[in-house]
């Protein structure tokens, strides 16, 4: 069974690729982008499996301030998890983001370079493409945060419509596509956002 296993993983190494590959100063970026639910999900599923392995998450969350919801309070019972709220507890008007709304999200890039050089294992940035896309922080910055993340660590971007050059940037992207949706059914249920 292990030969058969080794023979079926082989078909898909190559030597000059994995060395380039581990040669790279930086860490691995994954983006979970798309129109339908579930990119922070994938992206906390990531961070879960990390606290599993006694490595450090920081998730810092873009555009959200809202306290009661999932993510936010289990960092009172998991260790080496932490989340910070860069966005009001109202939604961002996309078409028409606020003073408010910009010195939010540029508060929340100068925090993510401190955290940077404070080395978490995984770095999420939650709703980040979204940012990027109505203008409240340039594309460019991200990109630049890409290219000086610690080899060790994981940078995870959340959020619809990822920017071209963040999935050229990426190593992994993943598109979750809608199907259904509760607002499909006209209402916000407060209920379907706790999970």
């Amino acid at each position: 069974m292990k030969k058969e296993r080794t023979k079926f993983w082989n078909r898909f190494i190559d030597e000059s690729r994995i060395k380039k590959f581990l040669s790279r100063k930086r860490g691995i970026v994954y983006v979970f982008t798309g129109d339908g639910e579930g990119k922070t999900t994938a992206a906390l599923g990531l961070g879960l499996r990390a606290l599993g392995h006694g490595k450090t998450v920081v998730l810092i969350q873009f555009m959200k301030g809202r306290k009661y919801v999932g993510e936010y309070r289990v960092q009172d019972i998991l260790k080496n998890y932490e989340v910070y709220q860069f966005g009001k507890e109202q939604f961002v008007d996309l078409k028409h983001p606020d003073s408010e709304d910009r010195r939010l999200a540029q508060e929340g890039l100068n925090f993510t370079r401190q955290t940077i050089k404070k080395r978490p294992d995984v770095l999420i940035l939650d709703e980040i493409n979204v940012v990027m896309n109505v203008g409240l922080i340039k594309t460019s910055e991200v990109v630049d945060l890409i290219k000086v993340i610690p080899k060790n660590m994981v940078l995870i971007l959340t959020g619809r419509d990822a920017p071209k050059a963040i999935v050229k940037a990426a190593d992994v992207v993943s598109e979750v596509k809608k199907i259904k949706h509760m607002f499909d059914y006209g209402i916000f249920a407060k209920k379907a956002e706790q999970f």
